[in-house]
């Protein structure tokens, strides 16, 4: 992924990191607010030798107090101090416990110690920090050496610990900023491993990068029944329609010196529209004056009859197995450059009947007949009816729709292909959000409410007679 690729997948997943943003901003002020407020009360203890009569020894005196003055410090947070300190102010607690909240710390080549308290109220910390630096003294001037009864070190309280006026927490602006981090880099991290996890394919760029094949054409995302059947005929000026007349001229030029006449649609899985292209496609080309043949070869789940709103009982299978032939059962429908070969009955033994000599012979005998034919075949990971068809014709089209198929159910389509040495014509892109062809067409296609409205304000345009509407 390049730097485009990450700024694509921020804002294709941006409600993911303002989610987390929200609630960790929220629950970061929440547990601060709830939380009790802390004070803090600080007092100073001043270390110095008691005596010292020349120069020398105040200079000695004052190198030990340095050197000791540390071990002092630590002395203020030990049960030494601290358990006199807790009888002292009749706390409910315990030295280990007491400890955390004491600070005890000596500034560099200095003999001062700063005794830091924290309470969760004002008066209760001045008073912890009082209270230590009091029995530090005591405990220091016991623990000192002494001379004559006296002591060798003086300890001085020299700044007692006054209530402080404010809290130092919780800090609950500072919490929420800390929050709102968190979680946005939270869901800005989510975001990208979805990213770099989501195999799906969602454009037709994608799709273009993602196989060596060509991209012959992008079918704009159509919703509900008017995303199947026969739109190019119903709706002639359809973005939807454009499309696959734009498909058809891609394939009419993607070869010169070898047109393409026969040709396998189909796709990775079901319901990826294969049928729908299937059936447009062919209206788009005899839209141009040929002569075209449409063929139900999906002996699993046929959908032309269904689509097309013909007669089914009739048709591939029953030439198949010698009860009729061809120009028996191919139906006119719409355009009278347009035949329709159904399905039939589905056969108990599909790939069979797909690799027989006589499915090859009834390709030919359709050839010799009709400038181009059409099947529309089962999709090619599932079974292997797609490919088979595929080497009898001159290639296929592979369906792939962007709103659920993956990169590798389209590149193990792909190389079913190229495993029995059938031609992969190219790509059709199905269900792609947004076009090209809405900017010169018209406006992207509205969503259900917008339909509704337009529904109550004016009437459904009749239906155009010869057509059937969009199967189910």
């Amino acid at each position: 992924m390049d730097l485009r690729d990450y700024v694509a997948a921020l804002r294709k997943r941006w409600y993911i990191v303002a989610a987390l943003a929200i609630i960790g901003a929220g629950a970061a002020f929440a547990q601060a607010h709830a939380s009790p407020p802390q004070y803090r009360a600080q007092s100073t203890v001043f270390v110095s030798i008691a005596r010292g009569a020349t120069t020398q020894e105040l200079v000695q005196g004052s190198t030990f107090t340095q050197d000791i003055v540390q071990s002092y410090a630590k002395l203020a947070t030990m049960p030494v101090v601290l358990d006199q300190v807790i009888y002292d102010l009749d706390l409910d607690t315990t030295p280990k416990a007491l400890a955390e909240e004491i600070t005890a710390e000596n500034p560099l080549d200095t003999v001062i110690i700063e005794i830091d308290a924290v309470a969760t109220t004002s008066t209760g910390a001045s008073d912890l920090a009082n209270a230590v630096a009091d029995e530090l003294t005591t405990t220091i001037t016991n623990l000192s050496p002494s001379s004559n009864k006296k002591s060798a070190v003086e300890v001085t309280v020299v700044a007692r610990a006054d209530p402080p006026q404010e809290a130092f927490a919780p800090r609950t602006r500072l919490a929420a900023l800390v929050g709102f981090a968190g979680g946005f880099g939270l869901g800005v991290a989510i975001a990208v491993v979805r990213a770099l996890l989501d195999t799906r394919v969602r454009t037709a760029a994608e799709i273009e990068q993602l196989a060596d094949v060509g991209l012959l054409g992008a079918i704009p995302r159509r919703r509900g029944r008017r995303s199947r059947g026969a739109v190019t005929a119903i709706d002639p000026h359809n973005v939807a329609a454009e499309a696959y007349r734009r498909l058809q001229t891609n394939l009419q030029f993607l070869d010169a010196s070898s047109p393409v006449r026969s040709i396998v649609v189909t796709s990775s899985i079901g319901g990826e529209g294969k049928s729908t292209t299937s059936i447009n496609l062919a209206l788009a080309i005899a839209e141009q004056g040929q002569r075209v043949l449409l063929v139900d070869a999906d002996m699993r789940r046929p959908a032309v009859a269904d689509y097309c709103g013909i007669e089914g009982a009739a048709g591939l299978t029953t030439v198949l197995i010698g009860k009729a032939e061809l120009d028996d059962v191919v139906q006119v429908w719409g355009d009278a450059n347009l035949h329709v070969l159904t399905m039939g009955e589905i056969p108990p033994n599909p790939a069979q009947l797909i690799g027989s000599p006589r499915m090859a012979d009834l390709l030919e005998e359709a050839l010799a007949s009709y400038d181009v034919v059409i099947l529309d075949s089962p999709p090619l990971l599932p079974v292997a009816d797609g490919a088979i068809l595929s080497r009898l014709t001159d290639g296929a089209l592979v369906v792939a729709n962007c709103r659920t198929i993956h990169r590798p159910q389209v590149l193990e389509a792909i190389d079913s292909l190229e495993t029995v040495d059938a031609r992969c014509l190219g790509i059709v892109a199905n269900q792609v959000r947004d076009t090209a062809a809405h900017t010169y067409y018209g406006q992207p296609e509205k969503g259900w409410f917008a339909r509704l409205l337009a529904g109550l304000v004016r009437p459904r345009e009749p239906r155009q007679q010869g057509y059937p509407a969009a199967g189910s």
